[in-house]
């Protein structure tokens, strides 16, 4: 990575991490898909991880009073349980599917507390069990949960430092042990350490800007901007998916040169035999495969 990149990456970052501290559920839903145009998936996975300790480390020192004992126990417990079966099955699974499902989860759940205010989840035991199992599940498998924790959480109508400490402490216990299994899994190498280090400066400094902003909020204002964040990010993660869908069955795939010379090594043998040229061949393949 140039150093140009990294200094838009680390930008990019740092809005991230206000976005998460003001959310309350942490930097993830919004880092994992910025961190998905510099990096792979799997290292995606391993650097949000370990980016996410320091991170919540930060929160814990900030905002460190009033951390809700019931849902560390009832929420916190089975997602930490469920993020390193999560992380552990992510090298094996195809997590696409999985994202959409989540992301449009969020919509129709965020919009629906936004419009009718005084609807919530009720705030029991067995709604705590679930959805820590389910953001622990998706944090293992696609690198983010917080989403899902901060609608269990907002049940509960927690202050704003309680929500944020008691959310941060989750999640410390979370990405300790998802770190493990990524480490293991050989998601996280030693040529990232210097990107990791400079995303630890960047976890401090987005969270204590996070808390400056948040000062300026009442607790219903606080609430309104966690369901629009999960909106926002429910919304952008179906437009991606919708970009990414492969050609309509119309498309003609015309390749450059340089995926040619990549590809005419694979190909089937010239049915014209010698007197075609590679290029015009190769053009042809892709054609036929475009319109599949």
């Amino acid at each position: 990575m140039s150093v140009e990149t990294l200094i838009y990456f680390a930008l990019l970052a740092l809005l991230a991490e206000i976005l998460g501290t003001v959310g309350g559920f942490g930097s993830s839903v919004f880092f994992v898909p910025i961190a998905a145009y510099f990096l792979d998936f799997h290292t995606v996975l391993g650097v949000t991880a370990v980016f996410h300790v320091t991170s919540n480390l930060s929160k814990i020192a900030l905002f460190k009073k009033g951390a809700n004992k019931q849902l560390l126990l009832y929420l916190g417990v089975p997602a930490v349980v469920m993020v390193v079966l999560g992380a552990w099955w992510s090298q094996y699974l195809q997590t696409q599917w999985f994202e959409v499902l989540l992301a449009a989860f969020l919509v129709v759940m965020s919009l629906s507390l936004l419009i009718w205010k005084n609807f919530s989840i009720e705030p029991t035991r067995t709604n705590s069990v679930v959805g820590g199992v389910i953001s622990g599940l998706l944090a293992g498998l696609l690198g983010t949960g917080g989403a899902i924790r901060g609608i269990t959480m907002a049940a509960y109508n927690l202050s704003i430092d309680s929500f944020i400490a008691t959310s941060a402490l989750i999640d410390l216990g979370i990405d300790a042990s998802r770190s493990i299994v990524y480490v293991w899994n050989g998601y996280v190498r030693w040529s990232d350490l210097t990107l990791i280090l400079i995303l630890a400066v960047v976890s401090f400094t987005g969270t204590y800007l996070g808390k400056m902003i948040l000062k300026r909020f009442t607790q219903q204002q606080f609430r309104s901007i966690v369901l629009l964040l999960i909106l926002g990010t429910g919304i952008y993660t179906l437009v991606k998916f919708a970009g990414s869908m492969g050609p309509s069955k119309n498309c003609i795939c015309k390749p450059s040169p340089i995926n040619v010379h990549r590809f005419t090594k694979r190909m089937p043998p010239s049915p014209t035999g010698e007197g075609l040229d590679k290029f015009r061949y190769a053009e042809s393949f892709f054609r036929v495969r475009g319109n599949r």
